[in-house]
């Protein structure tokens, strides 16, 4: 909700539903640039630890999925994604303000925009858990992250370490209710 949309604590007046969706899908923008869905499962995939709820690749690999589906639904999300890669092809093309083309084609350290929006996206998927992951991913650059320019890496890392964060919660979660569930039939339903 935007801030201006709050008029002395009463929200002004929204539309019931979306007049119109958008014919852009993050994924089809993800695609032309060389990033499959392949391509983000196999990198998170990279740091893949058992845990319970996702003992297996597969089971991490469905939740997984389920999660990014989740996530990148999400209009907010697909729109920072979507600054990113803007952000990207100006900077191939020496177009950004305050940097050179060749300083943007080193990711020089000067240059930490590109950070704060990987930092961003994690966070805004899963909290401090995300940012968390997020820098797991940036340090270590697995899978496609490392052959991605300066903003893609970031906002991929950042996109993968809050859905990765989000994989191991959830699946916790849906672990232990399992394991409740199946105490509770044991005794009968008896605490």
């Amino acid at each position: 909700m935007k801030r201006s949309n709050i008029e002395d604590g009463f929200l002004k007046k929204q539309p019931a539903t979306i007049e119109t969706k958008s014919s852009k899908n993050i994924m089809d923008e993800l695609i032309e640039r060389g990033i499959s869905y392949a391509d983000l499962e196999a990198t998170a995939m990279e740091f893949y630890v058992p845990h319970p709820g996702i003992e297996t690749p597969d089971k991490a690999k469905t939740v997984f999925e389920r999660e990014f589906q989740f996530a990148v639904a999400d209009p907010n999300l697909q729109m920072l994604i979507y600054a990113a890669i803007l952000l990207e092809q100006e900077g191939e093309m020496g177009n950004l303000p305050g940097i050179s083309r060749a300083s943007f084609e080193k990711d020089l350290s000067f240059i930490i925009a590109d950070e704060i929006l990987g930092e961003a996206v994690a966070e805004y998927i899963a909290g401090s858990k995300g940012r968390f992951e997020f820098v797991r991913f940036d340090k270590n650059k697995p899978g496609i992250l490392k052959t991605l320019g300066p903003f893609m890496d970031d906002i991929i890392g950042g996109l993968l370490g809050g859905v990765s964060a989000n994989m191991y919660s959830r699946a916790m979660f849906e672990f232990e209710e399992e394991q409740k569930k199946n105490r509770k039939n044991e005794t009968g339903g008896k605490k």
